[in-house]
């Protein structure tokens, strides 16, 4: 029997790209699309039964992104399993992908036998990641900056500095006191080995920890 994939992706190039790859693959059959997370909700609800596997991009325009998707998926659908396949590789979008849920994560650009395969390692209940991605996390956690590698948490905080926020507006969107976001700060700027916040987001930005 085939694995019935939803295709959800802003870009109707792309998801034609994606979907003539898959179905290259006897065994794999595209079912559904969305253009964005609140439309794959709605055809997951009048029809969840239907696929076995979700391949989910992270950025969607002015629709619902990938991960608050991927979140409602796994939460509503809990034995349905969500694949990433997307452009962004920071640790950023990585770690909050994984999560919210993801059990699999994939770049674009990976072989079309490897997206295929990671479709069928899903469908078989195993997690799928691409192995960029698996090195960017086993560096995180083994390799010689491990120990100094930002928790979640300081990432989030990062991507705020990034965008703009003050300390008080991190703080509030974080549900952080603002002492507490200066102590966060203070460790990023250690690890990271800078003094500023401009100087932080230039060294993560260079990291490849946030976009």
């Amino acid at each position: 029997m085939s694995v019935r994939v939803m295709l959800v992706d802003d870009h109707p190039v792309v998801r034609a790209g994606v979907r003539a790859v898959l179905e290259a693959d006897p065994g794999i059959q595209v079912v559904a699309e969305a253009g964005e997370g609140a439309a794959a909700l709605a055809a997951l609800e009048h029809g969840a039964d239907g696929v076995d596997v979700v391949l989910m991009d992270l950025q969607m325009g002015a629709g619902m992104d990938g991960v608050t998707a991927t979140r409602r998926v796994r939460a509503e659908h809990p034995r349905l399993p969500v694949l990433v396949l997307t452009t962004f590789d920071t640790e950023a979008d990585i770690l909050a992908a994984l999560d919210a849920g993801a059990a699999g994560y994939l770049l674009k650009d990976a072989p079309p036998e490897e997206i295929a395969g990671a479709v069928h390692r899903m469908a078989a209940g195993r997690p799928a990641l691409g192995a960029e991605v698996a090195e960017r996390l086993l560096t995180r956690t083994t390799g010689p900056g491990a120990a100094s590698a930002l928790s979640a948490r300081e990432i989030e905080l990062l991507e705020l500095i990034a965008r703009g926020d003050t300390n008080r507006e991190a703080a509030r969107a974080l549900f952080l006191s603002e002492a507490t976001v200066k102590t966060h700060l203070v460790h990023i700027f250690q690890k990271l080995g800078v003094a500023t916040r401009t100087e932080a987001v230039h060294a993560a930005r260079e990291r490849r920890i946030i976009r």
